[in-house]
């Protein structure tokens, strides 16, 4: 790519892209210049550094939630909209889990925009959504804490999962052969049990207890 020609939203995009195939760790200026043939110097001229990189490239995947098809379909209820919303965060999250982890830890514009969705597009939209299903001001606003909790808190963990990816559920890993575990004879015992992957339903129900605690809210 020309030098010249490149732009901020360039970087940004590259960025993700190299971190989805070397992780996170592996992301520096230098090697990112590389990777789009030009030297590091260039990419100053659109981010500041390595941390405005890292901003920019969690401010490019929330807004990206915005494109995706699910969420240009005009929502039926409130409780569609929780779904879509959800499942639109966990494609993300699955699709760049080198990446995600870092929209729970970077800094937001205010403390009060929570991770996931923590942008004031995000909050507008989520709120404005709840209200035209005639939640209340604080039912909007308590809606938005807990299903946003609900969501970085099991998001993050099946990203964690992803590293140690089960295909089948049938087959499960057991600790490897050099760990020690007669000192732990109940996790020894348990270990199938505790390698089974259930996430998906995990999650769908979990998201299907929490709209059900909205629904009962009384400030609903």
């Amino acid at each position: 790519m020309a030098q010249n020609r490149l732009t901020r939203n360039d970087i940004v995009r590259a960025a993700i892209t190299f971190v989805d195939v070397h992780g996170l760790d592996a992301l520096t200026m230098r090697r990112l210049g590389q990777s789009l043939g030009v030297e590091a110097m260039a990419l100053y001229r659109h981010v500041s550094g390595r941390e405005d990189l890292l901003e920019a490239m969690v401010e490019a995947l929330i807004d990206s939630l915005f494109d995706n098809r699910l969420m240009r379909q005009t929502p039926a209820s409130w409780e569609d909209y929780l779904q879509r919303v959800a499942n639109t965060t966990k494609e993300l999250a699955l699709d760049h889990p080198g990446i995600f982890p870092l929209i729970a830890t970077q800094p937001s514009q205010a403390p009060w925009l929570r991770p996931p969705l923590r942008s004031l597009r995000w909050v507008e939209e989520f709120l404005s959504t709840l209200q035209q299903f005639e939640f209340s001001d604080a039912a909007a606003v308590g809606a938005y804490k807990s299903f946003t909790s609900f969501l970085i808190g099991d998001l993050l963990l099946q990203v964690h999962s992803t590293n140690f990816a089960i295909t089948d559920e049938d087959d499960h890993d057991r600790p490897d052969d050099d760990s020690d575990l007669s000192e732990y004879p109940t996790v020894n015992a348990l270990s199938d049990l505790l390698s089974e992957d259930h996430r998906q339903r995990q999650f769908d129900d979990a998201l299907d207890e929490l709209i059900e605690r909205i629904r009962l809210s009384p400030t609903n």
